[in-house]
């Protein structure tokens, strides 16, 4: 019976330490040599200060600010630890209550993007589209008292084009928008 235990022993111990010790070390020492930000989590930093990461939303409702999506997280609004869609259909009360604030918040006779009427997916999404931060211009400029080509630099200098040309969609960075407008990121 030793004869069995001992090969299966000794597999164990070799698979856990290459598995479990070598392999995670070498993809860790990899990542953070080829994607330092990225295996980060692609911290935004104000010095030594974290303010947000670009890969999760923030909730910003103040009227200076470009706003993104709603976010369905539990508990607080972009709450990664309860990371999820609201699962609503179109025609549930609730989503249209939630679509209906956000277009009295709004208050704009122009058409609306969906994705700042609608919570993403996962509820965390840091991005709108260039047509949902186009529309919030007027309101940003007027309420800082800046000039609506400022905010549009802004926007412009946090927008994301589709990857090699063709993958996904250009979006714009909220956070970042919002840092460019305090002056806290060139």
């Amino acid at each position: 019976m030793l004869k069995h235990i001992q090969p299966t022993l000794v597999s164990l111990a070799i698979f856990t330490v290459l598995f479990g010790g070598i392999y995670p070390l070498t993809t860790l020492a990899i990542s953070q040599t080829a994607f330092p930000n990225q295996a980060q989590g692609s911290l935004i930093r104000d010095g030594n200060t974290i303010i947000g990461s670009k890969l999760i939303g923030q909730n910003f409702t103040q009227p200076q600010y470009l706003w993104g999506r709603l976010s369905a997280t539990a508990e607080a609004p972009y709450n990664a630890g309860f990371s999820s869609g609201s699962n609503y259909g179109v025609n549930n009360p609730a989503l249209l209550e939630a679509a209906h604030a956000r277009l009295t918040a709004l208050n704009t006779s122009t058409n609306v993007p969906v994705d700042l009427i609608t919570a993403s997916g996962s509820g965390l999404d840091p991005h709108i589209s260039p047509a949902a931060a186009a529309i919030q211009v007027t309101r940003i400029a007027q309420t800082r008292g800046i000039s609506e080509s400022a905010v549009r630099l802004a926007i412009d200098s946090s927008t994301e084009h589709p990857t090699l040309g063709i993958l996904g969609e250009a979006r714009v960075n909220v956070l970042e928008v919002n840092l460019r407008l305090d002056g806290k990121l060139k």
